[in-house]
């Protein structure tokens, strides 16, 4: 059975590559599960683990056991792990969480990856800066599923001619939609919105711009991402299933709309 957010706390800490190997392990085994479920092939969903809150030392076991890809919510606390962590030249970076425009420049320097995007003056800006550092980014269209105000991302219904603006950005190269699902522990409130996500990416491919990707839809996280799996995630962002529990429940580090 999926185990939603309400199991906060009972996650394994990892403290040793052994610890990573065996959440990791896990994790992937409820992945090929959920998709067994559902028919489709487990290489068809990229697991991104989360390091958010967690220090360096932790980082390295995570790479040692494998991670080369990690997942961060906040742009500074991710500048400073990724300077820190600059002999492993293979390590990509994703940011998942809101940006501020004072803030792309750090992001256009250092990110593989941003999966937040809701916003013409982050694109504009963030593209301004990848110009002049003479690199790409790969981007996700953050949507707001939920219909809850305090949090971020576009309306479903806004985000067709959201998607119309972004060739104009050509450093940008958007790969899909991303969405935070409601912070329950009752599935049948959860499931309702990645199933908006992939019903909106199937009405938007019709008539996505020219360069506009939509095969990726990054929804779930450790709490929720077995369902997301069933209803069409390919991407799933997961921090305490590997890492452990953190201090605080997920949501407290999201940020909202009101912060």
């Amino acid at each position: 059975m999926p185990r939603l957010h309400e199991q906060h706390g009972r996650y394994p800490q990892a403290n040793s590559v052994e610890d990573f190997l065996r959440n990791l392990a896990a994790v992937r085994q409820r992945i090929a599960d959920a998709c067994r479920r559902v028919g489709r092939d487990p290489a068809g969903v990229r697991l991104l683990p989360v390091s958010k809150t967690f220090d360096e030392a932790h980082l390295r076991l995570a790479y040692a056991a494998g991670c080369r890809f990690l997942g961060e919510n906040k742009v500074q606390e991710a500048q400073r792990k990724w300077e820190a962590m600059a002999d492993l030249s293979d390590l990509q970076w994703s940011v998942i969480g809101h940006l501020q425009t004072n803030k792309a420049r750090q992001v256009a320097r250092f990110a593989a990856e941003f999966q937040a995007l809701d916003s013409l003056r982050v694109a504009e800006a963030l593209d301004r800066r990848l110009q002049i550092e003479g690199r790409h980014l790969d981007v996700f269209v953050q949507v707001n599923t939920s219909g809850e105000a305090s949090k971020y991302g576009l309306a479903p219904d806004a985000v067709a001619d959201f998607l119309r603006a972004l060739p104009a950005f050509s450093a940008l190269r958007v790969r899909g939609l991303m969405t935070l699902a409601l912070f329950s522990a009752d599935a049948a409130r959860v499931r309702p919105c990645f199933v908006r996500l992939r019903e909106l990416r199937e009405r938007l491919r019709q008539d996505a711009p020219a360069g506009i990707d939509l095969e990726e839809l990054s929804m779930g996280m450790s709490g929720d991402f077995e369902i997301a799996i069933e209803e069409g995630a390919t991407v799933v962002r997961v921090g305490q299933a590997i890492f452990g529990a953190r201090a605080l429940p997920d949501s407290h580090y999201w940020p909202t709309v009101s912060e």
